[in-house]
């Protein structure tokens, strides 16, 4: 992205239309194409996945259109997706209208230009894949949001918990091979606090035993496989483009490892089921669409969020982590323990945290389709899309644009410090903006401030142990690898 001067909150505030028409901006076409039918997105997907990569694919596209909002399509495209045709929102100032509910349609389009088969899902259209407008979604989400706050008070003891043992394995590792990696272990620790949140039993208890991220892991990939490349040698992307993007994998491979978790979930949340039943949900319902809360937004987005947040706390250096250690060990003392009332008064460890949403998402992308005609704004100009047109938005665009945010690339720890939590809302990674509420009338995530709340324990608990640590970082198909070189214990808490 080219590299604008940083603009203050109040100019972009007078710019930002949110859909709305401006007076001092000129109504231009949108740029670009979709190509030739078929031919068009296939080449698309070519450029996406194997000669450009996601950020080339889309920085390319910028500079030749010399705008963020153009026409394109997203994979997987044919045979997949039956309409690749996308409108691309590359700036942080068109990218909200993806979040208003009242303009843009949210019906199966989570995943974007496809949907995966609902057989993944027990046969139902489970809440994520429901616009606000269905009934059905606000009965839903609204038991989403009973079970956790019926929760409320485990969310720190239990995840404590789960951390202890998380270091303790890191720590052994290091000392034992020179290096951990964390991804591995933190998925596990991942699930054994999601299953005991929810049912309230440690998983090995049950006839899940240890499986539970290999399960939630095959049917996480079966469902996005279409979105993913798996950095092969290039002399097998042709057959990799033909078995993950061109032909759907058939959810009957991974119904055993699904039905040992839905068993599993169901023998233990029978007082769940029947909340369930009084809001007018079947049991079964309310449990198919439990286990994709917690395998797909709780589960898999902390296998997103956790090792990117330690990749970037790592690269960060030792300057930051002396300051975390100094901030969060001072505040531990003064406040008796680890409580809310703590953890709201650490503001590096809070801006540490939004950093690592905004540099990396755990979900980069947004759909959503336009309801009417819309107006819709850039930095630059306004452009008019068509009732029915399907609107894309590549988060991490949104949240490194460089006329919101100096330094975009560069994780800067104090940015949401003081006069920096302005820029807020201009932190998009739970279907919504970070100064917004998830409410039964939007998308936003249920559980966005709980992530949140995890994250700044995870690092409580770290500089609690540890005065600093070495990380290597890698890429995967779905995000960021982190694997511990060294860790020095805590000298003084």
């Amino acid at each position: 992205m080219s590299s604008n001067p940083s603009l203050s909150p109040s100019k972009l505030q007078s710019s930002s239309s949110n859909g709305s028409p401006s007076t001092d901006l000129p109504l231009k076409p949108i740029p670009g194409s979709y190509g030739l039918p078929f031919f068009g997105p296939i080449k698309d997907r070519l450029d996406y996945f194997y000669r450009q990569g996601k950020d080339t694919f889309f920085q390319t596209r910028i500079q030749e259109h010399q705008s963020t909002v153009f026409r394109t399509n997203m994979p997987p495209g044919p045979f997949i997706s039956s309409n690749s045709n996308v409108i691309a929102l590359l700036d942080a100032i068109s990218f909200p209208i993806l979040f208003d509910t009242s303009k843009v349609q949210k019906l199966d389009v989570l995943d974007g230009t496809y949907m995966p088969s609902t057989a993944y899902f027990g046969g139902y259209r489970v809440c994520a894949f429901l616009d606000p407008s269905e009934p059905k979604h606000a009965r839903l989400k609204g038991l989403f949001f009973s079970i956790l706050a019926s929760r409320h008070d485990k969310f720190i003891p239990l995840f404590r918990s789960c951390l202890s043992e998380l270091f303790i394995n890191i720590e052994d590792q290091v000392s034992d091979k020179g290096k951990s990696y964390f991804n591995t272990l933190s998925d596990s620790m991942s699930f054994d606090f999601v299953f005991r949140l929810f049912c309230d039993k440690n998983p090995l208890d049950t006839s899940i035993g240890s499986k539970g991220p290999t399960f939630f892991d095959k049917w996480l990939f079966f469902q996005l496989a279409p979105l993913m490349t798996l950095g092969l040698p290039k002399l097998f992307n042709f057959l990799e483009d033909l078995l993950l993007h061109s032909i759907p994998l058939p959810p009957f491979l991974v119904k055993s490892s699904y039905k040992k978790l839905y068993n599993a979930f169901y023998a233990s949340m029978s007082s769940i089921f029947d909340e369930a039943q009084q809001c007018g949900i079947k049991r079964n319902e309310a449990c198919h669409n439990l286990v994709f809360m917690a395998g797909f937004n709780a589960y898999g987005g902390m296998k997103a969020l956790f090792p990117a947040l330690i990749k970037w706390v790592g690269l960060a250096g030792e300057k930051l982590h002396r300051q975390l250690c100094d901030e969060i060990r001072t505040i531990v003392r003064a406040e008796g323990g680890v409580t809310l009332s703590a953890l709201d008064k650490m503001t590096l460890t809070k801006s540490v945290v939004y950093e690592a949403l905004r540099i990396e998402p755990p979900v980069p992308f947004q759909y959503g389709k336009a309801k009417e005609n819309l107006v819709v704004n850039s930095h630059d100009a306004a452009f008019e899309i068509k009732k029915g047109e399907m609107i894309f938005g590549y988060q991490p665009f949104a949240t490194k644009d460089p006329k919101v945010f100096e330094d975009p690339e560069e994780f800067v720890g104090h940015r949401f410090v003081g006069e920096g939590e302005k820029l807020l809302k201009y932190v998009y990674w739970s279907n919504g903006r970070e100064i917004d509420d998830p409410t039964v009338e939007n998308k936003q995530c249920p559980g966005k401030d709980l992530v949140v709340l995890l994250s700044r324990v995870m690092l409580v608990e770290l500089f609690l142990r540890y005065d600093t640590f070495t990380i290597e970082a890698g890429t995967l198909p779905l995000g960021s690898s982190a694997t511990f070189t060294s860790l020095t214990k805590a000298t003084s808490i």
